[in-house]
């Protein structure tokens, strides 16, 4: 939220680059809020319940948002690409306006392409014993849990996470491929150390969250383990959504100084002044 709030008051980061990062701070923190403190309160409760509403509410917009975040990653490597690659040409092709209506694309795309998963598993007759073996509401343990044969769920949810997560880490990889290849061409050993430093850091947690999610969802069985789907869970759920702020943000210089620019300059205007 600070990232987010920080990147709307400053209008020295009113950049595509800072936009990105700012709707990417937006989006993770409902991404989080979905699913960590029900999570969270089911820890320290004995009696662990959610109604099936509420449960497919909680499947619907984790993967929706999700399914933004992919998309929303895959626009902000393209501007990094258009950034390196094409810098004479990025600030007549990436304006505030393109970058807007990018990230009102990667929100609404998001949006629609659980609706068909979510309404096949809403007609879906359970058995009388309903425990989730995960540690939120998800489409694999739903499907554990009813009482037809769910093939055609597994695959409606097999093509649309193929076409979701796959095709978004293709884009990226051949976006941070050119981006490679034109820093390997830059001579200067300080400036290729710089952008090969941050370009890394952007990689790691993209193959880290992009892995994850492959071997849960782009899948034909509904679970190998539950012991492993609840690890990847963990990763693709909490842990890159705690890398990314370090990642994105705070590893970025101009957007740590613009954080304490705004933080002192509003409590300095905030302290009272003593005579």
């Amino acid at each position: 939220m600070l990232i987010f709030l920080v990147i709307r008051l400053d209008t020295a980061l009113h950049k595509p680059m800072y936009q990105f990062i700012g709707v990417l701070s937006f989006l993770e923190l409902w991404y989080t809020a979905t699913t960590i403190p029900k999570m969270l309160a089911n820890l320290l409760s004995e009696k662990k319940t959610i109604s099936f509403a509420g449960c497919l509410l909680q499947t619907y917009f984790f993967h929706s948002l999700g399914a933004s975040e992919c998309y929303l990653l895959t626009a902000m490597a393209y501007d990094r690409y258009l950034a390196i690659c094409r810098p004479l040409h990025y600030p007549a092709i990436m304006t505030t306006t393109l970058c807007v209506k990018i990230a009102a694309g990667c929100w609404t795309c998001g949006f629609l392409c659980p609706i068909s998963e979510v309404v096949l598993v809403s007609q879906l007759p359970f058995c009388n014993y309903n425990e989730i073996q995960h540690i939120f509401c998800d489409f694999p343990p739903l499907l554990s849990l009813a009482c037809k044969d769910t093939s055609t769920n597994v695959l409606v949810d097999f093509a649309v996470n193929a076409f979701i997560i796959l095709i978004t880490f293709l884009f990226i990889m051949v976006s941070y491929g050119r981006i490679i290849g034109a820093v390997l061409k830059i001579k200067t050993t300080a400036g290729r150390k710089k952008v090969f430093s941050t370009c890394a850091s952007h990689l790691i947690v993209v193959l880290i969250f992009f892995g994850s999610i492959i071997f849960m969802y782009v899948r034909l069985k509904k679970s190998y383990s539950l012991t492993l789907d609840r690890t990847l869970a963990v990763v693709y759920s909490v842990l890159t959504p705690l890398a990314n702020p370090v990642i994105y943000s705070l590893r970025n210089q101009k957007l740590i100084t613009a954080i304490k620019r705004t933080i002192f300059w509003n409590g300095a205007r905030a302290s009272p002044i003593r005579r």
